[in-house]
C-alpha cells in the first residue's frame, strides 16, 4: 500500500506517537466489555510475495497460499479490489487454506464500487460480491469498505444510504481517507455515530505521512488496523505501540482484532504478541 508512504529516510524525522482513546472508543469498549478472551487476527495483504521463497516459504514453492496459510491466520484479500471475484475462484482459495480451519480471509469490496461508481447505483454489484464471498463459508472475515481519496464529507449521503443497503450477517469495516473526514469535529462525531449507529467498524491505518488516518475511534469493539512499513527502524517501535495500545484496548473490552501488515521484506516481518 503507498498511501501515505514516506520518501527513503523521511520516515525518521516523522512524530509516530499514537493518539489517545477518543471518548467513543473508550465508551464503545467498557459498554460491550465480556469475559469473552480476544479474538486476535494478524496478516498480510498478499500471499504471492517471491521474496519469501526460501525464507518463509520453501524453497522452489509454486502453493504460496497453502504455505501462507502456516504461518499467519487471516489476509486482507486486496485482489477482491481490482477484479470482482467468482464463487468458483473463492471456492479454489478456501480450499487451499484447508490445513488452517480458522484462516480467516477478509475482502475488501471491489474499486468499481467504490471508487468508480462511488457507491451510488452499485446494488447489483454489491449483491455479485456478498454472492461469490460467501463460498468462502466459515472462512469469511470481515469486510474492508475503503473509501476513495476524493469521497469527502459532500458524499455523507451517499455513505449513509450504501451502508444501510449492506447485508448485516457479515462485519464491515470503513476506512475514511479525505482529510474532510478529520478537519472538523463535528464532522467527525457524525461520521463515527453514523458507523456505531449501523455496528459498523472503522478501519484505522498507521501510513507515515497520513496521521490523521490514525484516528483511534472503535465504533464497534472490534479493531482493523493497517499498518504500513517502513522499511526501517521505525517498524519496531510502532509495532511495540500498538502491542501496547492493544493490551489496552483487550482490558478495557475489545473483543477482535485484525492486524494487517503492508510490508512484504522477510526481516520485517514480526507477529504481534499479545499476552
Amino acid at each position: 500500500m503507498n498511501f501515505g508512504k514516506a520518501l527513503p529516510g523521511e520516515s525518521k524525522i516523522l512524530d509516530y506517537i499514537l493518539p489517545p482513546d477518543p471518548g467513543l472508543t473508550v465508551k464503545t469498549l467498557t459498554d460491550g466489555k465480556t469475559d469473552m478472551p480476544l479474538k486476535a487476527y494478524v496478516g498480510c495483504a498478499k500471499w504471492g510475495a517471491k521474496e519469501w521463497v526460501g525464507q518463509i516459504y520453501p524453497p522452489k514453492s509454486k502453493e504460496f497460499l497453502t504455505e501462507y496459510v502456516k504461518h499467519f491466520n487471516a489476509i486482507e484479500l486486496n485482489t477482491t479490489f481490482y477484479q470482482m471475484p467468482t464463487p468458483g475462484l473463492v471456492q479454489s482459495w478456501k480450499e487451499k487454506a484447508i490445513e488452517n480451519p480458522d484462516f480467516l480471509f477478509c475482502p475488501k469490496i471491489p474499486q468499481s464500487i467504490t471508487h468508480t461508481r462511488r457507491l451510488k447505483n452499485a446494488e447489483r454489484l454489491t449483491e455479485e460480491f456478498y454472492s461469490a464471498i460467501s463460498a468462502f463459508g466459515q472462512n469469511l472475515g470481515p469486510i474492508l469498505l475503503q473509501l476513495n481519496e476524493r469521497f469527502s464529507y459532500k458524499s455523507y449521503n451517499d455513505l449513509k444510504e450504501y451502508i444501510h443497503y449492506l447485508p448485516k450477517h457479515t462485519p464491515v469495516f470503513v476506512e475514511l481517507r479525505h482529510h474532510h473526514w478529520f478537519d472538523r469535529s463535528d464532522v467527525r462525531k457524525r461520521v463515527f455515530e453514523l458507523l456505531a449507529e449501523y455496528n459498523i467498524g472503522a478501519a484505522i491505518s498507521d501510513t507515515a505521512l497520513r496521521r490523521n488516518c490514525i484516528h483511534m475511534t472503535l465504533p464497534t469493539s472490534n479493531a482493523f488496523i493497517r499498518f504500513v512499513g517502513n522499511g526501517d527502524v521505525t517498524d519496531f517501535h510502532r509495532r511495540d505501540d500498538w502491542v501496547l495500545r492493544i493490551k489496552q484496548w483487550r482490558d478495557m473490552g475489545l473483543h477482535s482484532l485484525y492486524f494487517f501488515i503492508h510490508q512484504v521484506r522477510t526481516r520485517r516481518l514480526r507477529l504481534l504478541r499479545i499476552t
